[in-house]
C-alpha cells in the first residue's frame, strides 16, 4: 500500500538539484515548489505532477483504510470493503512512479539505493513491530499447531513473500479448513513490495537508455508511459484469465494486481498538466470516482467475480478522484469549494489517513487473535476491536515510524535506512524461528505415521480398536499427533485430481494387471476410503481405480469452486468423462461412491441430481454401494486437539450439524434407488444419541481438517466396513468369488417396492442365504451389553444345522434343541439393516410362519418370534429401547395366542410403558401351529396416518400412533432403518410371566417354520 509518501515534503538529499531542505515547506493545498525546476507546470522537462503535497490523497487513504477495516469487522453494509486495497494499489503507483521520474527527470538517473532506503526505514519498522507482537501474542493465544502455521505466515510476511504462501494455502482444496491467518493482510504489502523490487529497477534502466536524449524528460516519460501502459494491458489481462480460472491466484498473486500500480503510474506520467479542463467537468471527475468507490463498497460482496472486470471500477474511480485534483496549465491550485478534494482534504479524513499504514497492520491481528481467544465475534464487537485497534496503531506512528522517518542520523546515507529495514525483517524473522521451533518440539514428531504400526480396527461393536477381551485400552499418545494430521492424506498421490484438471489419470492400485477391479469415485469425501478400499481390494487379488476430484460433487449438480472463484466447469467435465469411461470400459466387481453431501440444501433438486448419475452408473451392471457421509466437524480439529491433547472431550462438536440426514441413504433404504446399497460407519465415528460427536476415539485422532478423516481412522475402520460391504452383498469375502446381484425391481402392480424377499429355497439341512441372513451367536451381542440377551434367556444360539437349516421343502425351521440337559436354538438377522419407510411413506416387513407344533408342559418356556431393532443398535449394541423395537409376532409357551408390541423411550417407564411395551395383547390363534399365517407390521409415516398397524394375515389387531408419544421419541423409534430377526428363545421373563418355566417336561426339537419373509415400501401418496 502506498504509504511511502507522509505529511509533509519529502527532504531532499545535498547532493540534489533540487531546492535545499531549509525551503520554506509548501502550504497543505498550495502550490509548492516543482521538483527541479521552478517553473509553472507548463514545460516540457520536468515532471507534469509537481511534488507539492497532496492533502486529498491523504484523505483518500482514509476513505481506502475505512474500507477495509469495516469490510474486516463485517459492518453491515460494507461487503465489498476490500476494494479498499485497490484503491490503495492506485494511490501507490500514482505517488511512487511520480517520485522515481521526478528524480530521473531532476538528475538523469534513479538512485536505486535511496528509494528503497526510504521505503524500508519508513514501512519495515511499523511492520516489524507488527509481525514481532504476532509471533509473541500467537505464543499465549493460539493454540499449537495453529502457533506453528502462524510463525510460518510471520516468515512470509517478514520476507514479503506473504501472498504467494497464502495463494498455495488457498489454491490447495485438500489444505482448506483452516482458521484464517491473523496475518493475512500482509498479502498486499507483499504485492506492493514485489511490484517495486521490479518497478523501481525497470525505470531505472529505461532511464539509462534514455538518458542521452536531447529533451530528457520527455523522453523519460513517453518511454515509461509507453512500457507502463504495455505492463498495465498484460496484468489486466492475465488478472481476467485468473479470474476466470483461479480466483485465489488473482486476488493475491502479484502479476494480477501490477496494472492498478500502472493506472496510477500512468496518472503520474501522462500530460494532463497540459490540459486546461472547465472546473465542471473536475468537480463531476472527482465526485464521480468517489460515488463509484462507494457503490463498490455496497454493491459488491463475496460473490463478486473479483478481480477480473469488476476491479476497473474502483480503480478507475480512484483515479478519478486523484485526476480531478491535477493542476492543468497554468493551474496552481483546484481543489475548488465543492470538490471532493476539498472534502478528503479537510483535519478528519487526514488524520486518518496519516494513520491508515499502522491502522491497516494491527486491526486485522486485533481481530483474529481476539476471536481466536473468545469465540465468534459479531459486527458490533469486531467493530469496537478495530476502534481499539487505533491505540497500537498510534504509539506505532507516534513511537517507531515518525523518529525513524526524521532521523537525519537514519536518512543521511542509505545504507543506514536499508540497515533499519534488515533489522526490521531479522526480528520478526528470528522470534518466528523460536518460537516456531519451540511449538514444534512441543507438538511431536510430524513425520508420516508408520500405518504397518497401527492397531487392529474392531469389525463390529462399539469401540473403534478391536479389544478382544473388553479390557480398556493403555495410556499413550494420540495417533496420529495433531501436527501429522493435517499432512495424515490417503498415499493416492495425484489421484485426487485439482479443480482446474477434467480428467482423472488411469489411477491404478493393488494388482493392476487384474481383470478385476473396485472403483472409487466420488469427491474429497470419496478419497477418504483409499486405503481401506485397496487393502480389501489387494486380498482378493483386484486393482483398486481411483477416480475423485476435489470439491466436484458425485451428483449432477451445478456449484461454485471456492478456489476457482466461479462456476465448477471443470467438475462438469470431469463427472460426465468418469461415467463415460465406467459405461465404455469393462464392468467393475464393485463401485463405491461417496461425496459430501452439502453442495445444496434442497433436497428435491440433490435427490434428482443424484438419480443423474446413478442411473448410468446402475446401466453398467456393476454392484454399488453409497458411504453414507462421515460427519463434518465444521472446526479445524487438528489445531483444537493440539491445544488439548488429554483433554480432546473438549474438541467435540454438534452431532445435529455434523451428522445430518443422509437423503440419499434414506431413499436407498425404501428400495427407491434399485441396484443400489448402503453402508455408514457414522455410528462408531459418532456414538451413541448424545448431542456431541468425539474427535478422538481410542486414542485415534479422526479428523485431518474440519471434513475430512485421517488417514489412521480410515485404515483402523478398514474391517468395519469390510464387514458392512461384505454384509451387503457387495463384497465376498476374501478368496470366495462374489455372488451375482440380486435384481432390484421397481413398484409393482400394486404400488410395493420389494427389497428383500427370501422363499427358503434350497436343499434339505442347508443353510439360510448367507447374502441375506446372518447368525447371532452365544448367549449375547459381542462384548455382552446385555447377557443372556437381556431377557434371561437360557439357550446358546448356533449356527449349527441342528438348530438353523432349510427343510428342503422350502421352509426354513428354527429349532430349539436339549444336550446333556443345555439348550441351544437359532437366532438369525438379515445381513440388511436399512430397511425404512420412504419420507411420507410406508414400510411393510412380513413373515408366513407355523408356529412350534407342541403344547402343555411340553412347551414350556418355548419362545418364537419375529421382530425388528433400530439400525444404530447393530454397531454398540446399546440404545435400546429407544432405537426402537418392533415385534411382529411373539408367543409363549405354546399358547393358542400371538402378540404385537413396540417398545420405545426410555428403560423403565416413559411412553412405551417399559419394560412391557406397547403391547396389542394375546390375540387367539387356534390354527397357528399346524399352519401357516402371515404375520405383518407396517410403519407409515404418511401425513394422514403416521402410525404401526399389526396383521394377522389381513386383519390389524394392533395400532400405536405417532400422537402416543412425543415427536424426538416417535422418529428415534420408527424414522430410520431396522434389520430382521427370527429366533425361537428357550426359557426367560416372558415365559415366566406367563405362568411357564422351562422344566424336564419341556420337549425339545420342535421347530419353529418360516415360509416366506419379504419387505417392502410404498412411496407416499400423490
Amino acid at each position: 500500500m502506498p504509504f511511502l509518501l507522509a505529511h509533509g515534503p519529502r527532504r531532499k538529499r545535498s547532493a540534489s538539484p533540487s531546492p535545499p531542505p531549509s525551503a520554506a515547506p509548501p502550504r497543505p493545498g498550495g502550490p509548492g515548489s516543482p521538483a527541479g525546476s521552478g517553473g509553472s507546470g507548463g514545460e516540457s522537462g520536468p515532471s507534469p505532477h509537481r511534488s507539492t503535497f497532496r492533502p486529498d490523497i491523504e484523505g483518500l487513504r482514509a476513505v481506502a483504510v475505512l474500507a477495509v477495516l469495516a469490510f474486516h469487522a463485517q459492518i453491515p453494509g460494507a461487503a465489498g470493503g476490500f476494494v479498499g486495497v485497490d484503491v490503495f494499489f492506485v494511490i501507490s503507483g500514482y505517488l511512487i512512479t511520480g517520485l522515481l521520474v521526478r528524480e530521473a527527470i531532476a538528475t538523469g538517473r534513479i538512485r536505486l539505493g535511496d528509494f528503497f532506503s526510504r521505503r524500508a526505514r519508513r514501512l519495515l519498522p511499523s511492520a516489524a513491530v507488527v509481525l514481532a507482537s504476532v509471533a509473541v501474542a500467537g505464543a499465549w493465544l493460539t493454540v499449537p499447531l495453529l502457533r506453528a502455521d502462524l510463525e510460518q505466515d510471520v516468515l512470509a510476511a517478514a520476507l514479503s513473500v506473504a501472498n504467494w504462501r497464502f495463494v498455495s494455502q488457498q489454491t490447495d482444496y485438500l489444505a482448506a479448513g483452516h482458521d484464517q491467518s491473523p496475518l493475512l493482510h500482509f498479502w498486499s504489502l507483499a504485492v506492493e513490495e514485489q511490484f517495486y523490487l521490479f518497478w523501481a529497477p525497470l525505470l531505472a534502466v529505461i532511464v539509462l537508455v534514455a538518458a542521452r536524449a536531447v529533451r530528457r524528460g520527455r523522453a523519460v516519460r513517453a518511454v515509461v508511459a509507453i512500457t507502463t501502459a504495455a505492463v498495465a494491458l498484460a496484468s489486466f489481462a492475465l488478472s481476467l484469465h485468473w479470474t476466470r480460472d483461479s480466483v485465489s491466484l488473482a486476488y493475491l498473486g502479484t502479476p494480477s494486481r501490477v496494472w492498478q500500480f500502472a493506472v496510477g503510474a500512468l496518472l503520474a506520467l501522462l500530460p494532463w498538466h497540459l490540459l486546461r479542463g472547465p472546473r465542471p467537468l473536475r468537480l463531476v471527475c472527482g465526485w464521480a470516482g468517489a460515488a463509484a468507490i462507494v457503490w463498490c463498497v455496497v454493491s459488491y460482496d463475496a460473490s463478486t467475480p473479483y478481480p477480473g472486470y469488476a476491479a476497473l471500477v474502483p480503480t478507475l474511480g480512484t483515479a478519478a478522484v486523484i485526476l480531478a485534483a491535477i493542476p492543468g496549465r497554468g493551474e496552481r491550485e483546484v481543489q475548488g469549494a465543492h470538490g471532493v478534494g476539498r472534502l478528503l482534504s479537510s483535519r478528519a479524513p487526514r488524520a486518518v489517513g496519516r494513520l491508515s499504514y499502522n491502522l491497516y497492520l494491527w486491526h486485522w491481528p486485533v481481530l483474529v487473535l481476539a476471536e481466536a481467544r473468545l469465540g465468534a465475534l459479531g459486527w458490533p464487537a469486531k467493530s469496537a476491536l478495530t476502534l481499539a485497534a487505533a491505540l497500537p496503531a498510534l504509539a506505532t506512528m507516534r513511537w517507531v515510524e515518525q523518529p525513524l522517518r526524521r532521523s537525519r542520523t537514519v536518512s543521511e546515507l542509505p545504507r543506514r535506512g536499508l540497515a533499519v529495514g534488515i533489522s526490521a525483517i531479522v526480528l520478526p524473522v528470528v522470534l518466528a524461528l523460536v518460537v516456531g521451533t519451540t511449538t514444534l518440539q512441543l507438538m511431536g514428531p510430524a513425520t508420516p505415521v508408520d500405518a504397518k504400526g497401527l492397531p487392529p480396527g474392531a469389525a463390529a461393536g462399539p469401540s473403534l480398536l478391536a479389544r478382544t477381551d473388553g479390557s480398556p485400552l493403555a495410556d499413550g499418545p494420540l495417533v496420529p499427533g495433531p501436527a501429522q494430521a493435517r499432512k495424515d492424506f490417503p498415499p493416492d498421490g495425484s489421484c485426487q485430481v485439482a479443480p482446474a484438471v477434467t480428467r482423472s489419470p488411469e489411477c491404478l492400485f493393488g494388482a493392476v494387471d487384474s481383470p478385476d477391479r473396485v472403483v472409487l469415485l466420488g469427491d474429497s469425501h470419496a478419497g477418504q476410503w483409499f486405503s481401506p478400499l485397496l487393502a480389501l481390494a489387494s486380498q482378493r487379488g483386484w486393482a483398486l481405480q481411483e477416480l475423485v476430484k476435489q470439491g466436484c460433487p458425485l451428483p449432477e449438480l451445478t456449484v461454485t469452486n471456492p478456489q476457482l472463484g466461479r462456476e465448477y466447469r471443470e467438475c462438469d467435465t470431469w463427472r460426465d468423462d468418469a461415467l463415460d469411461r465406467l459405461r465404455t470400459g469393462p464392468t467393475p466387481r464393485l463401485i463405491v461412491i461417496a461425496s459430501l453431501n452439502r453442495y445444496t440444501a434442497d433436497r428435491e433438486l440433490l435427490s434428482a441430481a443424484w438419480e443423474k448419475t446413478l442411473k448410468p452408473l446402475r446401466a453398467t451392471g456393476a454392484p454399488i454401494v453409497y458411504i453414507e457421509d462421515t460427519p463434518v466437524p465444521g472446526t479445524d480439529i487438528p489445531a483444537c486437539v493440539s491445544g488439548a491433547p488429554d483433554e480432546a472431550a473438549a474438541c467435540a462438536f454438534s452431532r445435529a450439524k455434523a451428522v445430518p440426514a443422509d437423503p440419499l441413504a434414506r431413499r436407498i433404504a425404501a428400495g427407491a434407488v434399485p441396484g443400489v446399497r448402503s453402508v455408514s460407519v457414522n455410528q462408531v465415528l459418532c456414538p451413541g444419541n448424545g448431542p456431541t460427536c468425539p474427535a478422538v476415539r481410542d486414542r485415534i485422532l479422526l479428523y485431518r481438517d474440519d471434513a475430512h478423516l485421517t488417514n489412521v481412522a480410515a485404515i483402523v475402520l478398514a474391517p468395519r466396513l469390510e464387514r458392512l460391504l461384505t454384509e451387503s452383498g457387495a463384497l465376498p469375502p476374501a478368496g470366495a468369488p462374489a455372488p451375482a446381484p440380486a435384481p432390484s425391481a421397481g413398484p409393482g402392480a400394486d404400488g410395493w417396492t420389494e427389497l428383500l424377499r427370501d422363499d427358503f429355497d434350497g436343499p434339505a439341512n442347508s443353510r439360510p442365504s448367507p447374502a441375506n441372513w446372518s447368525y447371532d451367536l452365544g448367549t449375547c451381542y459381542p462384548g455382552c451389553p446385555a447377557p443372556r440377551w437381556g431377557t434371561g434367556e437360557i439357550e446358546t444360539m448356533t449356527d449349527s444345522a441342528d438348530n438353523v437349516r432349510l427343510d428342503g421343502k422350502g421352509a426354513l425351521e428354527i429349532v430349539p434343541t436339549r444336550k446333556d440337559g443345555r439348550w441351544s436354538s437359532g437366532r438369525i438377522t438379515t445381513v440388511r439393516s436399512d430397511f425404512a419407510p420412504p419420507p411420507g411413506g410406508v414400510l411393510r416387513i412380513e413373515a408366513s410362519i407355523a408356529l412350534p407344533d407342541v403344547t402343555g408342559p411340553g412347551a414350556a418356556g418355548y419362545w418364537p418370534a419375529f421382530w425388528t431393532l433400530g439400525s444404530a443398535l447393530r454397531d454398540g449394541y446399546t440404545g435400546w429401547p429407544g432405537v426402537g423395537e418392533l415385534d411382529v409376532m411373539e408367543s409363549v409357551n405354546g399358547r393358542d395366542t400371538v402378540f404385537g408390541s413396540m417398545h420405545c423411550g426410555v428403560l423403565d417407564g416413559g411412553p412405551c410403558e417399559e419394560p412391557v411395551g406397547l403391547t396389542s395383547g394375546p390375540q387367539a390363534c387356534a390354527d397357528c401351529r399346524e399352519e401357516f399365517r402371515t404375520y405383518a407390521v407396517e410403519v407409515d409415516l404418511s401425513p394422514g396416518a403416521r402410525e404401526v398397524r399389526w396383521y394377522l394375515d389381513d386383519r390389524v389387531y394392533h395400532r400405536v400412533r405417532a400422537d402416543a408419544m412425543d415427536a424426538g421419541t416417535w422418529k428415534r423409534a420408527v424414522d430410520h432403518g431396522v434389520f430382521l430377526i427370527l429366533n425361537v428363545a428357550v426359557g426367560g421373563k416372558l415365559p415366566e410371566a406367563d405362568g411357564a418355566t422351562v422344566g424336564p417336561a419341556t420337549e425339545p426339537g420342535h421347530p419353529m417354520r418360516v415360509e416366506r419373509v419379504r419387505v417392502s415400501t410404498r412411496g407416499a401418496a400423490g
